[in-house]
């Protein structure tokens, strides 16, 4: 079955939709559709479609069975309850809307629908973040005490409607909740902002997870180099995973690693051990992402990232920029 696709938004994040789309195996990228026409055109000439400057159009001369919709954040809803309306497959790119009740009011028309809805957190496909959940679902690391993510790097010109909450820590608390299996029951932020626009540049939170333990975010658009790191540290010793180059590390408490490991009740202590770098065949997540979307669709499977996941992450997002504004922890 050759799935019909199509891209509305095709700047940065929506070009790659495009790019992802027009090399699948059965897939035809049948259209895309920006406001502004020269970059639609520019896109759809590189990758052999047809270019729009109305979705709306596109929509109705294409009939696409699935759309990337790549929109700014404040666009999400009002495009979205229209391609929805129009009985397409739809991946939301993160976040899922501008606001919860916005983000709840495209779960609930796509439900009514009988739609696919699936939201973009890439990282979730990161060959590297699969790989560390099912070694911490096999219990390699004991018990989690702490998860420590940083994601800094220069300002990105082409935000604009949300801040560096929104649109970056929504990767962490997304990817937190997913390899963890346990829920953020409190966080407290501190932010600073108002160097580039009207919305915080820097986010250092706290939070307190279900399972025990501690998570924090060093998130940043006020830093000059790109940085994208997850530290996961827990009774056998720590995993450090880098997002950029996919890597997986693993440093080992030697203590931990002692045999009498498995007869112990209690940690008696922590010591340098061995340092491992697993092999991890590496792949455009992306492309991954869209694979499962596609898959999804075709095989009547749920969502690779449920609307309710997508409404999580913006919800705890929204609650850290609270935090920050108020100066007080949340208990969730």
């Amino acid at each position: 079955m050759t799935l019909k696709a199509a891209v509305v938004g095709v700047g940065a994040i929506g070009a790659n939709h495009a790019r992802v789309y027009a090399d699948l195996p059965d897939v035809s990228l049948v259209g895309v559709a920006d406001t502004h026409r020269p970059t639609a055109q520019a896109i759809a000439r590189r990758y052999g479609t047809v270019a729009y400057a109305d979705f709306e159009q596109l929509m109705e001369e294409r009939r696409p069975d699935i759309v990337s919709l790549a929109v700014p954040t404040y666009l999400h809803h009002d495009v979205g309850l229209k391609l929805i309306a129009r009985g397409v497959h739809l991946l939301i790119e993160k976040p899922i809307a501008l606001t919860v009740e916005q983000g709840q009011a495209l779960i609930d028309a796509a439900a009514r629908q009988g739609i696919l809805l699936t939201v973009g957190h890439i990282e979730r496909f990161n060959p590297s973040v699969t790989a560390l959940k099912a070694r911490l679902a096999a219990g390699e690391l004991g018990r989690v005490f702490q998860m420590d993510a940083r994601r800094q790097g220069p300002f990105p010109e082409r935000v604009r409607d949300v801040g560096v909450v929104v649109d970056l820590a929504v990767h962490d608390l997304d990817v937190m909740r997913h390899i963890s299996g346990a829920e953020i029951v409190r966080l407290y932020a501190e932010t600073q902002g108002h160097v580039h626009g009207a919305h915080e540049e820097l986010l250092t939170g706290l939070l307190r997870l279900s399972n025990g333990a501690v998570g924090t975010l060093t998130i940043s658009w006020l830093t000059p180099t790109k940085i994208r790191e997850l530290l996961v540290t827990g009774e056998r010793g720590m995993f450090r995973l880098d997002y950029i180059t996919q890597d997986l590390y693993f440093y080992e408490n030697a203590l931990a690693m002692d045999p009498e490991w498995e007869t112990m009740q209690v940690l008696r202590g922590v010591s340098e051990g061995r340092m491992i770098r697993y092999p991890i065949v590496k792949k455009e997540p992306l492309r991954v992402e869209l694979e499962a979307f596609c898959a999804a669709v075709r095989e009547h499977l749920p969502p690779p990232v449920s609307g309710a996941d997508g409404l999580q992450a913006l919800a705890l997002a929204q609650m850290l920029v609270t935090s920050g504004l108020e100066h007080r922890p949340i208990v969730i």
